[in-house]
Order: C-alpha cells, then structure tokens, then sequence
C-alpha cells in the first residue's frame, strides 16, 4: 500500500533514486523492444503454431531484441545457436509445415513487430 511506502525507507530512496535517473539510449531501446516483444507474444501468430514452431518464433524474437533488424526469414539463422539445440533445420521447418509455412510464419512475426514499432 501507498502507507508502507511511505514509511519503508528502502523503498523511499529507491523512488529517490529512480525519479533522478536519466535512461541511456541503450536502456531505452531495451525498454523499447521488451515492450515490443511483450505485445507481439500475444498476437496470433504466436497461437496457431504448435510447441516447436513457437519456440522457434520466441527463439526470433529474442534475436530480433538482443540484435536488432536481422533476416528473420533466412533459414540459415536456424544453424546457429539456440536454434541448432532445438533440432535440425529440416526439423525445425517441417514444425511450421514446409518452408513456405516458415516464411509466411515469419513474415507474420515480422509484420507484428512492425505494427509495434510504428
């Protein structure tokens, strides 16, 4: 409640401390795309996929937030780390039923993350 806030001088110094922070460029792009990647997890193109296609779908998102503008559609991301754990890319392309499923799978993640962004 707003009365042990008041009263918990941890918590007041923290307030402090917070109000005076300025945000880095660094800090507010992160902000920004967690927000993005927040509101694009619950779209649709998130529940119409089964188990592996979506931990493949969160697996580029979490590129997309921690890299930036990347080539989501290009299958050779799917080599590399933590894709390659996840089973092999013929593998990981037949979750989303061939790869013209894949690409429209990520050009709805893509879209999704654009409409977010504008």
């Amino acid at each position: 409640t707003m009365a042990e806030v008041k009263t918990d001088p941890k918590l007041l110094e923290l307030l402090e401390r917070a109000r005076d922070h300025k945000m880095t460029p660094e800090e507010i792009d992160a902000q920004r795309r967690s927000w993005v990647r927040g509101n694009v997890k619950k779209r649709d193109v998130f529940t119409k996929y089964g188990p592996q296609a979506r931990a493949v779908l969160d697996a580029l998102l979490e590129k997309y937030r921690d890299e930036g503008v990347l080539n989501l559609d290009d299958t050779n991301v799917l080599k590399i780390e933590p894709f390659s754990g996840m089973g092999s890319v013929v593998q990981l392309i037949k979750a989303f039923g061939g790869k013209e499923g894949f690409e429209k799978a990520v050009h709805e993640l893509q879209d999704a993350l654009y409409q977010e962004i504008a």
